[in-house]
């Protein structure tokens, strides 16, 4: 893949991610916090953002989102395959909900 292929690909991306990000805000502000890992004043700047701003945003040549399984532990919890899936992921949700959104943000 060479660079302007992987600059499309980023672009695609991120507007998909910012679209969905400021689409689920508007539905659900509460649970969207969580789920995006982002502080109250941080949904409400994307909420407010036109479509010209999400745009401009996508176009950037970085990925907006980023993994925020950056420990072991959790990133196992959601990919282990076990009989007990169902209760590895809920334990991985309660792990990241007591998690501070500054400290998912950093």
């Amino acid at each position: 893949m060479n660079s302007a292929q992987l600059h499309e690909e980023i672009k695609e991306a991120n507007l998909s991610y910012m679209l969905l990000a400021k689409q689920m805000i508007q539905d659900d502000k509460a649970s969207s916090l969580f789920r995006l890992g982002v502080s109250e004043e941080m949904a409400d700047l994307i909420a407010g953002l036109s479509p010209a701003q999400l745009l401009k945003m996508a176009s950037s040549n970085m990925l907006l989102c980023r993994f925020r399984l950056d420990e072991k532990l959790l990133l196992n919890m959601v990919t282990d395959y076990n009989k007990d899936r169902m209760m590895s992921q809920a334990h991985a949700a309660i792990l990241m909900a007591g998690r501070p959104v500054e400290a998912l943000a950093a």
